[in-house]
């Protein structure tokens, strides 16, 4: 039978141990419910916790190789843009030697056309030097300025593309001629300047190939950080609708865990009617 004591209520033990423990759960609800985590710390699913921060890890690190691709990308993008520039200046240029190649032109003629093809040269080399962004220079004369931009969080691959000398100076146009008076301009001029065309063409290409590799990298990579995020969310998020749901039942079975301790603590008092009290 059960001891009827004033020194000993057990019935308000069970029941403020009963309080206590949903209290704990109602406290865990309120946290998932105010943080949007089921999972916000180590003490609550250690395992867990540690993948959902290493991919979290991850994705933060493609913000710097998603950096380092739209920077790449801009690069190149004023290098083609320069480069066009160029081809439309080479083919003014051949436009000014195919009329220089007219026998019947006076000097002051001839003079005049080259005024115009010695301007248009210098604007080549003045555009090529121009394109620059963030202090690299793809086309610009000499072999410095390249793309070495980042293709994963480990810095294991790049995405490149290499620097071409676009300059009067430089290979894509070393055939080209320096003037139209030195000697009668020839066909082998005109033919030497359509292959500077193509080189400057060709290397646009390259160009625009790796443009659309940074391109679609970048775009790789924002799924990727999509993927992950979803994927981090499904491990550590909290459902909200079923929290919701345990909030109100834990608010109910506080409720009554607060009844049943108030009627057990009232127990002892029926003890003094047996003493006639």
């Amino acid at each position: 039978m059960s001891l009827n004591s004033v020194n000993t209520n057990a019935g308000a033990m069970i029941a403020l141990q009963s309080l206590s423990a949903i209290n704990r759960d109602l406290d865990t609800t309120l946290r998932h419910i105010s943080t949007g985590l089921a999972i916000s710390g180590p003490k609550d699913n250690p395992a867990v916790w540690a993948i959902a921060q290493t991919q979290r890890a991850e994705a933060r690190s493609l913000d710097a190789v998603r950096d380092s691709l739209q920077r790449g990308r801009s690069i190149t993008d004023v290098a083609m843009s320069a480069g066009e520039t160029v081809t439309d200046l080479l083919s003014k240029m051949k436009e000014k030697m195919l009329a220089a190649a007219d026998t019947s032109l006076s000097t002051s003629s001839l003079a005049a056309l080259n005024q115009d093809y010695l301007s248009l040269r210098r604007q080549i080399d003045r555009t090529v030097a121009s394109a620059d962004f963030n202090g690299v220079n793809l086309i610009s004369s000499g072999a410095v300025g390249q793309i070495r931009a980042l293709a994963n969080a480990n810095a294991s691959d790049t995405v490149d593309i290499d620097h071409v000398d676009l300059s009067t100076g430089g290979a894509a146009l070393s055939g080209m001629r320096a003037d139209l008076l030195t000697t009668p301009v020839t066909g082998s001029d005109l033919k030497a300047m359509g292959s500077a065309i193509e080189n400057v063409t060709s290397a646009l290409a390259r160009l625009g190939t790796g443009s659309f590799a940074l391109e679609t990298h970048i775009s790789f990579v924002d799924k990727l950080q999509d993927t992950l995020e979803t994927s981090v969310g499904r491990l550590v998020d909290a459902d909200m609708a079923r929290e919701s749901t345990k909030l109100q039942a834990l608010q109910i079975k506080q409720q009554l865990a607060i009844k049943s301790l108030a009627i057990a603590n009232s127990g002892s008092a029926y003890l003094l009617k047996l003493f006639g009290r």
